[in-house]
């Protein structure tokens, strides 16, 4: 499954919220450096979703944040 993620880093608290069944926007409570937010959104959506981290992965946008996820299901 692929879905589209806007990231919203330094955000007080993190949070999913659903637009539509493709689309997301997701808070991250840590700071756009050295790929830590990237990370803190791999842990979020997993938790979300509820998979296992290794089987979500950032298609593009590894730098910005409009992303591409791949999670497998």
């Amino acid at each position: 499954m692929k879905i589209n993620v806007i990231v919203i880093p330094n955000a007080k608290d993190s949070e999913v919220i659903k637009i539509d069944e493709t689309n997301y926007k997701v808070r991250v409570d840590a700071p756009a450096l050295d790929g830590k937010a990237n990370k803190r959104l791999i842990e979020i959506l997993s938790e979300y979703f509820k998979v296992q981290k290794s089987l979500i992965s950032i298609i593009k946008g590894l730098k910005g944040k409009n992303k591409i996820i791949e999670i497998d299901m």
